[in-house]
């Protein structure tokens, strides 16, 4: 497994959560993906709830852009800071940044993701 190649899934997986797409998100999982997000809270399967994570983004978000900053890959895991604006329906926007780590498997599909960031306070920047 190349580091291009993890990259490249990366920057794929990051292009779909940001136009919201589910069915090119979830390409980029391994069928038994496991997601923290963030770490604390209960895990999600991927393939499996991606059009529940889409349904909830797309019901409360008008735009979502979450960019990679930084990648730091080693053998078959990454870990990205990134950074996220929102714009939200209720014409409010947040910003966020964390850190996430990305485990792949060996068909260079996404296995766990751990992510580290701390949700509520995004939460309260769109109710403030």
């Amino acid at each position: 497994m190349s580091k291009e190649s993890i990259e490249q899934v990366l920057n794929d997986y990051f292009a779909n959560l940001s136009t919201m797409n589910p069915d090119g998100w979830r390409k980029n999982f391994a069928e038994d993906a496991v997601v923290y997000d963030p770490v604390g809270s209960p895990p999600s399967y991927a393939r499996d709830d991606a059009n529940k994570f889409f349904g909830f983004l797309s019901q409360y978000y008008n735009s979502l852009e979450v960019a990679p900053l930084e990648i730091y890959i080693a053998g078959n895991a990454a870990a990205v800071k990134w950074r996220m604006e929102v714009s939200a329906k209720n014409g409010k926007t947040a910003q966020a940044e964390g850190i996430s780590v990305f485990e792949f498997n060996d068909a260079v599909k996404i296995q766990k993701i751990s992510a580290y960031w701390d949700d509520k306070a995004l939460v309260a920047q769109l109710r403030g």
